[in-house]
């Protein structure tokens, strides 16, 4: 028995040429000229039975499949079976006329190819979709009541079984597939659709939060999951069992899972948060679909959607059909495969399989450059206050990365010597002197940068003065709050200023401000300088959504102790834990990778909650620290003591476990 098979190269495809392979007679696969090469590396699968895999040159959207008249006439007689497998199985595809050409078209030019060469019968394998968006139980013998689902894969699924049922002059039996995922036994897709979708959801959820943690979704409508083993089995298996022409088969999973239960359970493969309370979303149809549709068309609304859904990679399309609510019935089908031992399995009993097999091997994350190389290469990134501590760091691993890095910087000679250790390493440096907390001399850097390289892809807002000095202290120390707020907040705010318009004119760039662990917990004795990074922080949360649309990010980093020159003066920091510049450099590198909007580490997030729940307690706390690590001699204005860098043993211990808070 010979066969001829369209689509053969696609996933469904080589999983029934498994099956084929196994059962006597030739193999013929329509392949695009340009699919050769693939076929004839999947042959390494099918062994020694290769040889019985045969390509016949074609094209789905031309007459007769475009398969040559001489081959044709060589094929005449000697295909018993013709598989239609060829189309679009794509719900995030809305191009109508791709889907008219590949599923509609190709499925009457297949049909051409099977009467020209002889062909005895025709298997068209459709899809659920062809029920479009029915309401209950869908029969196998039902095809004029289905329900148009208002989406060109639903109406071309449904139109290309009405040319086989109305045009094809051979026996024909047609198939329903479910949503097919991978392999039960093995995990293995070839691509991201279906309820893979939601995978990256579940990824970033398992990230955020502890797997215990219960979680509030949407309960959703059915959606019908069958593993590709199952339904090429199954297609084989009915294809070859005599006297069931003009049936239609659903290869479907007969037990119906919700939306919502699909997710839990893939959620459990994940250890990933589970949605424990989940809402049926038919309870907000009591606003009117006009509004509800008139609400979602508002371009914020609309932008909101369009970023969530794209930073979680989940194609817009697929909320249409979250709420689906046909069932399949599958007696037909069931009922010969019965003595088969072919049935489809539970979803939860290979769902592990399917989550390992895409984490391992389709997570979009796998392909992303995460290099800092990747994002810096060929780019022009300003660094301010980079010819020391953090600066200087992450000036030198972004010119390792192959980034134009630009230093600024007040002092000359540390500037020299920062570039030469640069071009040393083989990097790429230009150095700039100026005191960003003078606003004539940050006119004059942005004019020159702007002269010398026409704008910045990446500006760092390091450079900053900080003062440890309780307020009692500071009375009559006004210029304290003045210099930090000139530097932190206006030096930092001119330049970017200066560097945003060529952002927005190149439709690109990235802003990271350097701010401080103390802007989220609040420390004591910081106020001049916590207050001042405060101010950045917020201009930027303030000013990232004006900009969205330009691809421009802000990035504030909430830095916790490091050990710079600016922390020197406070001896007392010799005797207490802080993390090197190098390891601040890694923060800033990771921002430049990742453009989130904020980095901030766990000790400074959880000081951030308990000033939010417990505001009294951290008062208490505070204060106890307070009177724990005194003021310096310098906030004083005394002259250091020889005793003044020994902290006391418990502030040490303190210190030790606050790891990076500025005491």
């Amino acid at each position: 028995m010979n066969y001829l098979v369209t689509g053969g190269t696609g996933f469904l495809g080589r999983h029934l040429i498994d099956e084929l392979v196994k059962r006597k007679g030739t193999i013929y696969v329509l392949v695009r000229p340009g699919s050769k090469e693939k076929l004839k590396r999947l042959s390494e699968r099918w062994g020694a039975e290769a040889a019985r895999v045969v390509a016949v040159t074609g094209d789905i959207e031309k007459k007769r499949m475009g398969v040559a008249p001489a081959e044709i006439a060589k094929l005449k007689g000697k295909v018993d079976h013709v598989f239609h497998l060829a189309a679009i199985y794509d719900i995030a595809n809305e191009d109508e006329a791709a889907q008219m050409a590949a599923n509609v078209d190709g499925t009457r030019h297949a049909l051409e190819l099977a009467e020209a060469v002889g062909a005895k019968c025709f298997h068209h394998v459709s899809s659920i979709a062809a029920a479009g968006l029915f309401s209950g139980w869908w029969r196998e013998d039902m095809f004029e009541e289905w329900e148009n689902g208002r989406h060109p894969y639903f109406s071309t699924k449904h139109a290309s079984e009405a040319v086989v049922r109305n045009e094809a002059k051979m026996p024909w039996r047609i198939y329903r597939p479910g949503i097919v995922v991978g392999h039960s036994k093995t995990g293995e897709i070839d691509k991201i659709d279906g309820p893979y979708v939601f995978f990256r959801m579940l990824k970033k959820l398992r990230r955020m939060l502890p797997p215990w943690v219960p979680l509030v979704g949407i309960e959703g409508g059915y959606i019908n999951i069958v593993p590709v083993d199952f339904v090429t089995r199954a297609l084989d298996h009915i294809a070859h069992k005599p006297k069931l022409d003009g049936h239609t088969f659903h290869l479907t999973n007969p037990e119906h899972l919700r939306v919502g239960q699909v997710l839990n359970m893939f959620a459990r493969a994940a250890n990933a948060p589970q949605f424990t309370v989940r809402v049926d979303a038919r309870m907000f149809a009591f606003i009117p679909k006009g509004l509800r549709d008139s609400l979602m068309r508002l371009p914020p609304v609309k932008s909101i959607v369009e970023s969530v859904l794209g930073d979680l990679g989940i194609p817009r399309a697929t909320l249409k059909f979250f709420n689906y609510p046909t069932r399949f019935d599958s007696r037909d089908a069931e009922k010969a495969l019965k003595g088969s031992g072919i049935a489809c399995p539970p979803l939860e009993s290979y769902a592990g399989f399917l989550w390992d097999y895409w984490e391992r091997n389709l997570d979009p994350d796998l392909f992303r450059d995460r290099s800092l190389s990747g994002a810096v290469r060929g780019k022009t990134v300003l660094i301010t206050g980079a010819s020391s501590g953090i600066g200087h760091a992450t000036a030198l691993k972004v010119a390792a990365a192959g980034g134009r890095v630009l230093i600024v910087a007040r002092d000359v000679e540390k500037l020299a010597a920062t570039k030469a250790e640069i071009e040393a390493a083989g990097g790429e440096a230009h150095t700039y002197s100026a005191d960003i907390a003078d606003m004539a001399s940050s006119d004059k850097l942005i004019q020159q940068v702007l002269k010398d390289h026409g704008g910045v892809d990446i500006l760092v807002n390091n450079a900053g003065r900080s003062i440890r000095r309780s307020v009692h202290l500071s009375y009559d120390r006004f210029h304290d709050f003045e210099r930090t707020m000139q530097l932190n907040y206006f030096g930092a705010l001119r330049l970017i200023m200066g560097f945003l318009p060529s952002m927005v004119e190149r439709n690109r760039g990235q802003i990271i401000n350097i701010l401080s662990i103390g802007v989220q917990v609040n420390q004591p004795r910081f106020s001049a300088y916590v207050a001042s990074k405060a101010a950045l922080g917020a201009f930027a949360r303030c000013a990232q959504p004006e900009f969205h649309h330009n691809n421009i990010a802000f990035t504030n980093i909430y830095m916790p102790l490091v050990k710079t020159p600016m922390i020197a003066p406070t001896k007392i920091y010799d005797s207490v834990p802080t993390l090197a510049p190098d390891d601040a450099a890694d923060l800033i590198c990771e921002g430049i990778i990742e453009r989130p909007k904020r980095i901030a580490t766990r000790l400074g997030t959880f000081g951030e909650v308990l000033w939010a729940l417990a505001p009294n307690i951290t008062n208490i706390l505070f204060n106890t620290t307070f009177r724990l690590f005194p003021d310096s001699a310098a906030a004083k204005g005394e002259k250091p003591a020889p005793s003044e860098a020994q902290a006391s043993n418990e502030a040490v211990a303190l210190a030790a476990l606050t790891r990076g808070l500025h005491w």
